[in-house]
Parts: structure tokens; C-alpha cells; sequence
């Protein structure tokens, strides 16, 4: 059986994304053996990027109504994610995309960490502007093995929930960071590693995600950096509502803090649909 997937991208944190409506009017159920789709060997084949379509997750979508829908989340690795930033986004512009949407529409997103709202507005045939709240960011406990990093105890660190786990760390140069090995010591949170500037309510992030590895970009992670530099006064807070702007490898982020209202954090930026194909169930 085959069944077709659509490809999207923020930032380069690309993602599939498949209606489950679109399944073959057996679910997927191979007839031969009764045997349901296995999501997650699924998503390591789809997501490879040797001998798959290649993507940093897949994303499952059930539509409840026309403003509600379900979306689960499988890393490329296989593993289930509560959350994801960027997934939120293009999961949202497949949804605007599929309904032939026009102007600006807002969806709400039924995710393994709660609801999530996402404004979504067409800037071509393929290309969106996509703003998510994140919701409410909380502190968490020091992962397990935090102790092996090694960081200096006057480097500042945060250990944050977006709806997933994030330790944000400041460097003085996210560029010389080994985050690859780092980010393997504690695969249980998303890692970010943080500098300020170049611009004055800016700062600079690279990421290892938990599931993924090493990515162009994370819309969680972006969110608990700013948050993070925010707070360390790595960023100026002119008022308690403030932008960030989070330069990334694959493209820059705008965060809201206090949006939209105290404690919530809001993302914005592009998405692009990417292509449509098919593969074996």
C-alpha cells in the first residue's frame, strides 16, 4: 500500500506531514496480516535522508472540525515529542493549504502538550507567515547526566518546559560549542546554546534536538533561548512585552515574550510547502 505525504519547511526544520484521512479505506491494515501502520519505524524510513524522503519529523493529522485538529508528533528518530514549534507551523499551513484558505485563518492544534493556536496567512500558492502561542513556559529539574556536561557554574543555564524540554546554555561563540556530543550526553531535552547579538535585542542559537539531533532550526528551542537571554539581560527589556529575534542556522525567528499575555510566548515566521509524495505504508 501506498499513501501520499506532503513536505514542509521552517527554517529548515523540515517536517511530513499526513492526513490521516488520506489512508487507504482499510486505515492502513494489511490485509495479509491484520498488522497496524508502526508510526515510528515509519518515520525513521520517511525521515531518512539517504534512503527516505528525509525530514526532521513526522506529523499525524486528524481533523476534528474545520478549526480543530489533532497532531501527534514522531521524531526522525522514531521517538514521540510532545511539542514542536516549527511542526505547530507547517502543520497549521498543510491544514490552510488543504482547505484552499484565504486571507488569514486560525487553527487550534491538539497536541500531546495541550492546545495550541496558530495564525496562518498565505504569501503565495506555497509560502505562509505561520504565529503559534506557545503558551506558558515553566522551569523544570536539571536532566539527568547534567552533571557530565561539565559547564563552569558561573556560565548562565535554564532548564525550561515549552511543552518539551529545553536546557538553554550562554556561550560567548555558539560556533566553537561541540553540541553534536554535547546534545548525545543528554538526549533527554532539546539543547540550546546561546550568544548575544549581533544586534542589540537579538541573540544567536544552535540546537541539538532530543530525537532529531543536530537541526537548521527549533521553534521551541528559539522560545526558551529568548526567554532564557531575556532573563540572564543577555536582551534589553524595554517593557515587559518584548521582541526577540533569534538567529538560527537556517533562518531567523521573531519570539514575542508576554504574548499574548503575561508568561505566554509567541512564534512568527515562514513556512513553505516543500512537495507532495507518495510512499510505501
Amino acid at each position: 500500500m501506498t499513501v501520499r505525504i506532503n513536505k514542509f519547511d521552517g527554517w529548515g526544520n523540515d517536517f511530513l506531514v499526513l492526513d490521516l484521512a488520506d489512508l487507504p479505506p482499510s486505515g492502513g491494515v494489511d490485509p495479509a496480516t491484520g498488522a497496524t501502520p508502526d508510526w515510528s519505524a515509519l518515520a525513521r524510513t520517511w525521515c531518512d535522508r539517504s534512503t527516505g524522503v528525509g525530514a526532521d519529523g513526522l506529523l499525524l493529522s486528524e481533523r476534528i472540525d474545520d478549526v480543530n485538529a489533532r497532531m501527534k508528533l514522531y521524531n526522525s528518530d522514531g521517538s514521540s515529542a510532545e511539542m514542536s514549534g516549527n511542526g505547530a507551523r507547517c502543520f497549521a499551513h498543510a491544514l490552510f493549504r488543504a482547505d484552499d484558505a484565504r486571507g488569514e485563518r486560525t487553527y487550534r492544534l491538539h497536541t500531546d502538550a495541550g492546545e495550541r493556536a496558530v495564525t496562518v496567512g498565505a504569501q503565495s500558492s506555497d509560502s505562509a507567515m505561520a504565529s503559534v502561542d506557545m503558551g506558558e513556559l515553566t522551569r523544570i529539574d536539571a536532566p539527568e547526566g547534567w552533571d557530565k556536561i561539565g559547564a563552569h557554574p558561573d556560565r548562565p543555564v535554564m532548564h525550561v518546559s515549552v511543552g518539551n524540554p529545553h536546557t538553554v546554555v550562554g556561550v560567548e561563540d555558539v560556533a566553537v560549542v561541540d553540541i553534536l556530543s554535547l546534545g548525545r550526553m543528554i538526549p533527554q531535552v532539546n539543547l540550546e546554546v546561546i550568544a548575544p547579538g549581533p544586534e542589540m535585542n537579538a541573540i544567536t542559537m544552535r540546537v541539538h534536538e532530543r530525537g532529531a539531533g543536530i537541526t537548521q532550526a527549533c521553534g521551541t528551542g528559539a522560545c526558551a533561548s529568548a526567554w532564557a537571554a531575556v532573563w540572564w539581560g543577555l536582551v534589553p527589556q524595554a517593557t515587559e512585552r518584548c521582541e526577540v529575534l533569534v538567529h538560527m542556522p537556517g533562518g531567523d525567528a521573531l519570539v514575542t515574550l508576554h504574548a499574548p499575555s503575561r508568561g505566554r510566548v509567541q512564534l512568527t515566521g515562514p513556512t513553505t510547502f516543500v512537495g507532495m509524495f507518495e510512499v510505501a505504508l
